[in-house]
């Protein structure tokens, strides 16, 4: 018995699609865990569209990937010298964000990512002068800019990227391609009319694997249903039970990223007091879980063990028996599955 995740094929694959459609030229991208995948499953999808590029996050990424997809593989993460070097074909293009990498990938193809509102690497508008020859001894694929999710300042994610093509060209800098992330369709087609001479060609990963969110489900088996009843003891550290119910062991542990949860970003009043309320509650062992039963989510009865975890149902909700399975609302980028089945 296991955890699972459920994939409604045919939603998922006709919302792939659409996106592409969307976004003419669109780079997939395949990083981290495969968006809850695995490499060797989008590697396919990403074949499957016709995709003559996949964008990887590391050199080791790129280098298991590989042998999975016969197109170009674009790394993300920027190059540094000094990196333990990584056997790849040549096939496989580099991201560069300084001139000093430019200089170190002699007979590469690289892409040159610019630094944008983001604010984490990139070549500086300082840096252009000393961009042009440093160019003339690699292969260069095109410049990237890696753009805001928000723009809380009510700036144009189009005006900083024509901000970026000015400054290149001024720079008398080769304008055939470029990358963008975290642009809207209408914004990429803006982009396309101004500079119909540019070939505009998005990174997606999150909005194309993860967009459509019914097309995925995952499911944590019943393992065990043990009746308790108030104050009995229970679990490694023996807690008390508080009421009567149910202890629930389903599938789902921390190895498969069950409990683990990525710092969020607040926004308004609410949001932060929700957040506040369940800091309060862990205090006290209150902990909910992602697992749902008979309408409702429910808590942890103990942290969640290496591979299952166990669940309180309280007595006033239906009995679950073994075999059956919970639904589990998992972060798809943390979350590892036993088993993936296509329906």
């Amino acid at each position: 018995m296991a955890l699972t995740l459920y994939v409604d094929t045919a939603r998922w694959r006709a919302h792939h699609k659409h996106v592409q459609e969307q976004f003419p030229g669109l780079v997939p991208v395949c990083k981290g865990n495969g968006y809850g995948f695995g490499h060797e499953r989008l590697a396919e999808e990403a074949t499957r569209l016709g995709s003559d590029i996949l964008a990887v996050g590391t050199t080791y990424e790129a280098a298991r990937i590989k042998d999975f997809f016969g197109g170009d593989l674009l790394v993300l993460t920027p190059y540094r010298r000094g990196e333990e070097p990584v056997p790849l074909p040549d096939r496989v293009i580099r991201s560069v964000s300084s001139v000093d990498g430019v200089y170190g990938l002699v007979g590469a193809r690289v892409v040159i990512e610019v630094m944008s509102s983001m604010k984490r690497h990139g070549i500086s508008e300082q840096d252009l002068p000393q961009l042009h020859a440093a160019t003339e001894n690699v292969r260069l694929e095109g410049f990237a800019i890696h753009l805001p999710l928000d723009r809380t300042d009510g700036s144009d994610a189009v005006e900083e990227v024509i901000g970026w093509m000015d400054r290149l060209r001024a720079a008398r800098l080769p304008l055939h391609t470029m990358f963008v992330s975290h642009l809207k369709a209408d914004e990429l087609a803006r982009l396309q009319q101004q500079f119909p001479q540019t070939r505009f060609r998005a990174r997606i990963g999150t909005r194309l694997w993860l967009g459509d969110h019914d097309a995925t489900e995952y499911h944590g088996a019943v393992l065990d249903v043990t009746r308790v009843t108030k104050g009995d003891r229970f679990g490694y550290r023996q807690q008390k039970a508080a009421s009567d119910g149910f202890l629930v062991v389903v599938a789902g542990g921390t190895s498969h990223g069950v409990g683990l949860e990525a710092p969020k970003a607040l926004h308004g009043v609410m949001p932060r007091a929700k957040g506040v309320a369940r800091a309060g509650l862990a205090t006290v062992n209150r902990n909910l879980s992602p697992f749902v039963w008979g309408g409702k989510q429910r808590w942890f009865a103990e942290p969640p063990h290496m591979q299952v975890s166990i669940l309180f149902v309280p007595s006033d909700a239906p009995e679950p028996k073994v075999g059956d399975e919970l639904v589990a609302h998992l972060r798809h980028t943390t979350t590892q599955f036993d088993r993936i089945v296509d329906r």
